[in-house]
Parts: structure tokens; C-alpha cells; sequence
């Protein structure tokens, strides 16, 4: 597809075992981004591929991006990638479970301190739950839903977003029943839903779910398509094109 970059800078490392993913540039591209948003929260960052187009989006604004990862090769890695990056100053990584965090907040809430709230919570998280394992323990870890799910993914989000916060994620299709269910279950409500295709001629594979503390009057549906006839789609390329040198 051609190199992934940001402007000019690159977050591939070529010495990293766990590469960009189109699911992480999916979501880096198409999650809601406002221009009052201050901060913001990368669950499971990885190598901070989608942190770092966040922090290209918002250019210039003055906000704050943590990323955490319970991996700490990866929240090594992320960290590494932050400090290269044209926005070193808006960007932090932490090795830190979703777990360990919320109980840290909370002791700062009980401390009474100011509380740290986010305008926008975002992740790709890991979902594989019944597909075959692979062998290396990072990949499994990262593949599979076994230390993080969407559902804690909404449950920190509804305790931790601001009163106009949104919670993005990218999900298999699969899931968009039971992913809209148990936000609602946690008074967030989806309003808006992209469903993406790999073809026009087969059903969605992955979806972009977004849920705010607002009941939305229509929940905006959304539809994009990757390829066609061998090629990528025109919709695809401008969508993402900010973000990668094509070969």
C-alpha cells in the first residue's frame, strides 16, 4: 500500500514486531476529533500509530494525548515514536493497564483533586476471541480478548469522559449488536456508526462505533468501501492519504 507516514515523519520501525494495522489507521482517520477537545485517551496504543494521527489532526491545538499499553515493549516503542514526531510535546506513553489506571484516578478523586476527564477515549482493542492463537506472546496478547474488551473499554469511558466526551473504536462487525447494547447499559449511546467493507459486494467486516453521553436524535450510519476491482476506492485513498506516501 506504500509507506505509512505523518507529514514527514514515519512510525514504521523496521526493528518493531507489531506493524501499523489498516484497523488502527481506520479509526485514526475516521474518529470524531473537535476542535475543543484537550484531552485524550489512547487505550492500548501499541506502537502509537493512531495517537500519533490524532495528534496530526489536531495540529497546532492545545491538547494532551496519553497513550497506555499493559505491553511495555509497546508503550516503550509508542513512547519512542512520540519523542521522534513532529508533536512530541502533545503526546505521552504510559505501561499501564485500564485496570491500574482507573484505580490511580480514583485515588486522585478521593484525594480531592481536581479529576482528569477526557473528551475523547479511543481504541482498537483486542477482539479475536475465537479465532486460532498465534504463537508469539505479544501478538497473542494483542489479537485476542483476553486482557481487555470492549465492554471495559465503555465501562472507564462512562466513568471518565467529559460531559460532552465521545468513545470511538474500531470492532468487528459482528459485535455492533452487543457493542451498542452495553454502551447504552452504561448511558452512553452510539451516534454514529461506519461500516467498512473490504468489497462493495460483501458485508461489513469491521465498524467505527462512537458513543457520547448524549441520546442522539438519529444515530448517523456510514458506509465505506476499501476496494474495487483490485483497486483501492477513491473514498479509501482521500480518507487516508494525509497519513501514508503511496508507493
Amino acid at each position: 500500500m506504500g509507506e505509512f507516514r505523518f507529514k514527514r515523519f514515519s512510525v514504521i520501525n523496521e526493528r518493531s514486531a507489531m506493524k501499523v494495522n489498516t484497523d488502527g489507521v481506520l479509526l485514526g482517520a475516521l474518529m470524531t476529533l473537535r476542535p475543543g477537545d484537550r484531552m485524550l485517551l489512547d487505550i492500548g496504543t501499541g506502537t502509537g500509530t493512531i495517537a500519533l494521527m490524532a495528534a496530526q489532526r489536531l495540529s497546532g491545538l492545545p491538547v494532551s494525548i496519553k497513550a497506555i499499553d499493559v505491553d511495555s515493549p509497546s508503550a516503550s516503542e509508542a513512547a519512542a515514536n512520540f519523542s521522534r514526531s513532529p508533536w512530541p510535546l502533545m503526546l505521552s506513553s504510559e505501561n499501564i493497564s485500564l485496570e491500574d489506571l482507573a484505580l490511580r484516578m480514583e485515588t486522585v478523586r478521593e484525594g480531592n483533586d481536581p479529576a482528569v476527564t477526557f473528551d475523547l477515549v479511543f481504541s482498537n482493542p483486542p477482539y479475536f476471541e475465537s479465532e486460532l492463537k498465534s504463537p508469539d506472546m505479544r501478538r497473542r496478547e494483542a489479537r485476542h480478548a483476553c486482557g481487555l474488551s470492549f465492554r471495559e473499554v465503555l465501562e472507564f469511558s462512562s466513568r471518565w469522559l467529559s460531559p460532552g466526551g465521545r468513545c470511538s473504536m474500531v470492532l468487528p462487525s459482528e459485535v455492533e449488536t452487543d457493542v451498542c447494547r452495553y454502551g447504552r447499559m452504561c448511558s452512553l449511546f452510539p451516534f454514529r456508526i461506519v461500516r467498512i467493507r473490504t468489497v462493495p459486494s460483501r458485508p461489513p467486516r469491521r465498524i467505527v462505533a462512537e458513543f457520547s453521553r448524549q441520546r442522539p436524535d438519529v444515530i448517523v450510519e456510514e458506509s465505506l468501501v476499501l476496494q474495487e476491482q483490485g483497486r483501492y476506492t477513491d473514498q479509501y485513498t482521500d480518507l487516508v492519504s494525509p497519513f501514508y506516501i503511496w508507493a
